[in-house]
């Protein structure tokens, strides 16, 4: 049984479409990564699978169940999202932000989980900081631990890796693929091909609301999938580790 299911989603903001039928699973244990240009839909696919963004078609499912049968709780204890948005209002103590992740628990749990979810993404000595005294990155890996605190066995990141430098951007991702090495199953939205290739057992790259791959990275992002979707002359050449990815504007 998929974690969570997308049969048939369809959603509109405003007058336009941003959903067309899509669907995609994920299961426990992988890492499947939303691709596309700017406006495909991938925002709006993670929105509609933690009940964010009204659907006018299809189902969502978060294990099993319609998301419109699961309480707000319930979805929390199902599926953690981050979001892509890292403005916090208050500048309240890092360990404070992490334990909000888990507002279902007591005081004292939700703490104890922050704590460990903090030394998780190596962000342990920011405990008692103040978000707002922090850099884009740190003020990352401490949203990173808000969504890890309640353990939920589904994971989705929308663009966790935007504007961070590329230590940032590496903790990241070995903490989601981490999470699922453990059993978790993880959805992020990534515009960095390479990256997105690297990390996830699994592609789907949508395209005007729409999918238009879900295969491992190396099908995924074939030829012809590169230039007609992200409009790349690019393929895979052998490394040194394995495959890589090539790619540049096409002419």
């Amino acid at each position: 049984m998929s974690l969570l299911s997308l049969e048939h989603v369809q959603a509109r903001l405003g007058k336009a479409v941003v959903l067309d039928g899509v669907n995609l699973s994920v299961s426990a244990g992988e890492v499947v990564a939303l691709c596309g240009p700017n406006g495909a839909g991938k925002s709006s696919a993670i929105r509609a699978a933690v009940g964010l963004l009204a659907t006018t078609g299809g189902q969502v499912r978060l294990g099993g169940t319609r998301i419109a049968d699961l309480s707000h709780r319930q979805r929390a204890e199902r599926a953690a999202y981050l979001p892509q948005e890292r403005r916090i209002a208050w500048n309240l103590p890092a360990i404070e932000v992490a334990a909000l992740g888990a507002p279902f628990l007591s005081g004292a749990e939700a703490l104890a989980r922050a704590g460990a979810a903090l030394e998780e993404v190596g962000a342990g000595h920011l405990a008692d900081r103040g978000v707002a005294e922090m850099s884009g990155g740190e003020r990352a890996r401490v949203l990173l631990a808000r969504a890890l605190v309640v353990d939920a066995p589904l994971l989705l990141a929308d663009e966790p890796i935007a504007g961070l430098d590329p230590d940032a951007q590496r903790l990241v991702l070995e903490r989601l693929r981490v999470r699922a090495v453990s059993g978790t199953g993880v959805l992020v939205s990534l515009h960095d091909l390479a990256l997105a290739a690297n990390v996830a057992d699994r592609l789907v790259v949508l395209a005007h609301g729409q999918v238009v791959a879900d295969a491992p990275p190396m099908q995924a992002l074939a030829p012809d999938i590169l230039r007609r979707t992200f409009g790349l002359d690019g393929g895979w050449v052998e490394g040194p580790n394995g495959p890589l990815l090539t790619a540049r504007r096409a002419q």
